[in-house]
């Protein structure tokens, strides 16, 4: 019995399947993510180039840098012991959470400060309008 052979897709399936431009596939390509076959001068996506674009779309929905992406996708490559793996994993998760969370803090900061003259401008309005009244 043989087996089947191992899936193949082109760069319109994988574009289709991801909500993607093939030139944001070539552009995963040129820095490395993806490694597909020539057919000719057709490209040719392996089951492993799939995963690693998944992968990418992963790290890039948590807000990762293209580095921080290929990094994490090579070390899911590796053989073995998951662990340094799995550490460097949440090393990288921890230092993108606190950024997160300082940008949320300054964000609120800037916000409360949008409130603050919104108020101040809301009572020199009614100032001016109770003087206008008058």
């Amino acid at each position: 019995m043989t087996k089947p052979p191992p899936p193949r897709y082109t760069i319109a399936e994988l574009a289709r399947e991801f909500g993607l431009t093939p030139r944001a596939i070539r552009f995963y390509e040129e820095a490395g993510l993806l490694q597909p076959e020539r057919d000719g001068r057709q490209r040719v996506y392996s089951q492993g180039d799939r995963t690693r674009l998944k992968l990418t779309q992963r790290g890039k929905r948590l807000g990762l840098s293209l580095a921080e992406i290929k990094e994490l996708v090579s070390m899911y490559e590796s053989p073995r012991d998951t662990t340094p793996q799995l550490r460097r994993f949440l090393d990288v998760l921890s230092a993108h959470r606190r950024d997160i969370e300082e940008r949320i803090a300054e964000l609120q900061t800037t916000l409360d400060e949008i409130g603050g003259h919104e108020a101040e401008a809301r009572a020199l309005m009614t100032k001016q309008g109770a003087e206008q009244a008058r």
